[in-house]
């Protein structure tokens, strides 16, 4: 079961806050499908938002396939993000937990450390991308040019 929680101060609205809690979970193997959702009225008092806040993010997960809603049961996880190894995934979180108590003791604050890793992340995807492979997280797209040259045989 996740455990909600909802920033106030971030610029970020309730409802995405809850949907990236979700898929970050996902990610980290935390859910799995067939693993029920916190009950609206749960996340509304543990959180104290608006039920429709919580509907809404709900909707947002059941549109992107990621869950499902069933009829007085409850919602539950339908889908699956990431493919990654959990030990892998253990073993990196392990890493940045120590890269992180050592931005901390640098005396970086969480925006720091986000505007830091997010800087790390494009200057890495535009190496990708100039080096010619695919970023991660995205699809190798299909070779135009040999659609191109099938349709026009």
């Amino acid at each position: 079961m996740i455990d909600f929680h909802v920033d106030r101060s971030s610029s970020v609205p309730a409802y995405a806050q809850l949907v990236r809690q979700v898929r970050e979970a996902l990610r980290m193997g935390l859910l799995h499908p067939g693993d029920q959702l916190p009950t609206v009225r749960s996340v509304v008092t543990s959180c104290t938002v608006n039920p429709s806040t919580v509907l809404k993010a709900y909707r947002e997960l059941e549109l992107s396939g990621l869950v499902e809603a069933r009829q007085g049961a409850g919602t539950f996880v339908s889908g699956s993000l990431g493919g990654a190894d959990p030990h892998v995934m253990a073993r990196l979180r392990g890493g940045l937990a120590r890269w992180l108590g050592q931005a901390r003791e640098a005396g970086l604050e969480d925006e720091d450390v986000q505007a830091l890793i997010a800087s790390v992340i494009a200057e890495d995807t535009l190496r990708m991308m100039r080096a010619g492979g695919t970023p991660p997280g995205e699809r190798p797209a299909a070779d135009a040019g040999t659609r191109e040259e099938g349709g026009a045989a």
